[in-house]
Parts: structure tokens; sequence; C-alpha cells
């Protein structure tokens, strides 16, 4: 019967969240003044200080940090450095939206290059989900469908990390000596080194969620 021989990670604690929330309304151009204005106006309220006590609290007047948060002067980096401080973030957090020029790939349901790869003669399908350029383009997402039952399963090895996420079937998945059984739900976090691949496809059809993270000096 497969086996599980490598380290299972189940959760062990409460890790420190990472705040990748936005506070305040999105930013609705590049203006840097218009930028500051939204941090500093919803940071400020995410304390739940008034205009005149947190103007107290970093040492400006209540006057001056009014016109910073409707964007009707420019702050020094003094003051900047002050604000910061004073909401206990860093100075970058400050200029959030400041430049929303930022790329996006949306792939409609069914409609992702498809890629031929090892395996795809034996009805291995692959579907990349996007592709970002420049130091974005180090992540790869692809759908994985095998449909086939067969005695020959590709291997991969790469420099990097790879996710796989199941969502259909059952399937018996290889890295390096250990097995692991993959149920919809079950995830597979490994160093993309390593050999890697279907052992056996217990249950059609097999769908899988694969991301690759290159590292960066990476190329395709």
């Amino acid at each position: 019967m497969p086996t599980r021989s490598s380290k299972t990670v189940r959760d062990t604690g409460d890790p420190a969240p990472v705040q990748r929330e936005v506070l305040g309304e999105p930013p609705t151009g590049n203006d840097l003044e218009e930028a500051i204005a939204r941090q500093v106006r919803a940071l400020r309220r995410a304390t739940g200080l008034s205009v005149g006590d947190m103007a107290e609290k970093v040492g400006i007047s209540k006057a001056m940090l009014s016109k910073i948060e409707n964007a009707q002067t420019s702050c020094s980096l003094s003051t900047l450095a002050r604000l910061a401080a004073g909401l206990d973030v860093p100075v970058t957090s400050l200029f959030r939206g400041a430049d929303n020029e930022r790329e996006a790939v949306f792939v409609e349901s069914g409609h992702g290059a498809v890629i031929v790869g090892r395996g795809t003669r034996v009805g291995h399908h692959y579907e990349l989900l996007g592709a970002l350029r420049g130091q974005h383009k180090r992540l790869e997402p692809v759908l994985v469908t095998l449909t086939d039952a067969s005695e020959v399963f590709p291997r991969f090895q790469h420099a990097g990390t790879e996710l796989l996420y199941m969502l259909e079937g059952v399937m018996v998945y290889g890295h390096g000596d250990a097995e692991y059984t993959l149920r919809p739900g079950d995830s597979l976090l490994l160093d993309g080194e390593g050999i890697h691949g279907p052992n056996d496809l217990v249950r059609l059809p097999i769908r899988f969620l694969a991301v690759t993270a290159y590292p960066d000096n990476h190329e395709s």
C-alpha cells in the first residue's frame, strides 16, 4: 500500500499574519500626494485615532495632518518618517498606490494555453493558466489533467520549488524515494531538483494544479 514516507506537515501553531489586504479605497491615479493621503487616512482610521490624536502622537499640527490626508500639501521626508513611526509601519507603506500600473493576466475557464510536454502522448494534458513578464515570469501555474491509464509515467526535474494541489481523482506521486497518495484537497510542496512524477493513477480522471516557482536566474 502506498505510504507517505517523508514528512507530513500539519498546522502546529499560529504564525504571525502577513498584511496583504489593501487598506482604504483602491488607487485611481499615480499622484504621489493622493497615494500618501489615502494610506495615511486609512492607516489612521485603522488605529481608531482621530485626526487630532494622531497629530499629537506624531508631533505635527492637526491642520497639517488634515492637509496631508486631503492631498493638499507635499510631505517632507522628516514628516513622512514621523507619520510612519506614529502609524507603526515602514515608510514605504505610505507610498502604496502611487504606481498602479501592474500587470495581470486573466484566463477564462478552459482557455489556458495548451503545453506539449512529457506525458502528452499518454493522456496527460497541460494547460498554462497565465504567464507574466519580467521577474514575475518565475511563477508557472499549470492545470494538469490525466485521463488515460498508462504504465509509462513522465519524470520531471528542474530548478525551483513546486506545489501540487489535488482537485480530482487519486494518484500516487513520487518525489525522490518517497511516495505520496494524493486525494482531492491534498497538497504536496517539493524541491524541483528531486526527480518527481506520478507513480500510479489510482482513480481517473485526475486533475491537479501544479505551480512552479523558479529561481531568479531561471531561463525558459
